[in-house]
């Protein structure tokens, strides 16, 4: 029983609500002569019949302007310059992060090479710098 309650609560305001908001006018001016906006909200306000085809001016098949075809090109323009730059500092990233590891590998082989030499030397041979490998 206690839902029943709960519902119609709920339901009430909701019904207020909508009874209310059904009264209220939209942003559309009336399309009657007299109306009394004047002055800026003249340049604000639309008829309903211009407000509900403002975005259907051009045709789908209609041509585009100068205008709107150079601002669709401004805007792919900076899309392929956004585009090309990412993948630009991607690729250093990567370049970045393939020279340090080749550089630690580089290290690493270089100092495992010199702990063998030292554990197999024999002491035959002198131990001068124009002896080792170039590397």
């Amino acid at each position: 029983m206690a839902w029943v309650h709960i519902v119609l609560l709920t339901l009430l305001p909701t019904i207020l609500i909508l009874t209310v908001l059904s009264e209220v006018e939209g942003a559309a001016v009336k399309d009657e002569k007299d109306s009394e906006a004047s002055g800026p909200s003249k340049r604000v306000f639309m008829p309903a019949s211009d407000a509900s085809n403002f975005f259907k001016r051009r045709g789908r098949r209609s041509p585009k302007s100068h205008a709107e075809y150079f601002a669709e090109q401004r805007v792919q323009l900076a899309q392929a310059e956004r585009r090309r730059e990412y993948y630009e500092e991607q690729s250093n990233e990567y370049e970045n992060h393939v020279e340090e590891s080749r550089d630690e590998q580089h290290e690493r082989t270089r100092e495992t090479m010199d702990q063998w030499r030292q554990y197999h030397y024999d002491g035959q041979y002198p131990r001068y710098p124009h002896h080792r490998p170039y590397y």
